[in-house]
């Protein structure tokens, strides 16, 4: 995908990789997370957590922009859930350029992740680019196999 194709510039907001601009192309279905939305997420989430130690689990990645956050605040282990190929592809290519070895992205449908996997997390973030009628049973799901 060509850049004349980007969605517009994605911005990493705090720790180490604070203020570095990613060029996602446009990749379907995705939208990034606001940098708004993302200053109010991980004001939460550093207030709760020691980021630092946390198992991390980020189902619809999308272009990874939560997977970099939580990589450039210290975040040790993270696994990071997408089903479309171009995003994984983007997601590979931009870890690859921050040199970041701790996010695992897999390319895979993440209703069949949580039933399959045994992986134990500190913390999941679901963040659909799209409404979905099964929203709202990922909770359960996570609950009743266990990984969180």
């Amino acid at each position: 995908l060509s850049s004349s194709f980007c969605i517009g510039v994605m911005r990493i907001i705090g720790g180490q990789f604070g203020g570095r601009r990613i060029k996602p192309p446009r990749l379907e279905p995705t939208r990034p997370t606001t940098d708004y939305a993302k200053e109010g997420l991980f004001n939460i989430l550093e207030n709760n957590f020691e980021l630092n130690e946390v198992v991390f689990l980020d189902l619809f990645g999308g272009t990874g922009c939560i997977s970099y956050e939580m990589a450039s605040r210290g975040c040790p282990d993270i696994t990071t859930i997408e089903k479309h190929y171009e995003c994984i592809n983007f997601m590979k290519k931009t870890i690859s350029e921050l040199n970041i070895t701790v996010i695992k992205p897999i390319k895979m449908d993440v209703f069949k992740y949580i039933e399959t996997s045994n992986r134990k997390f500190d913390l999941i973030f679901a963040g659909p680019p799209y409404p979905m009628k099964t929203l709202n049973t990922i909770p359960d799901k996570v609950l009743v196999k266990g990984l969180l």
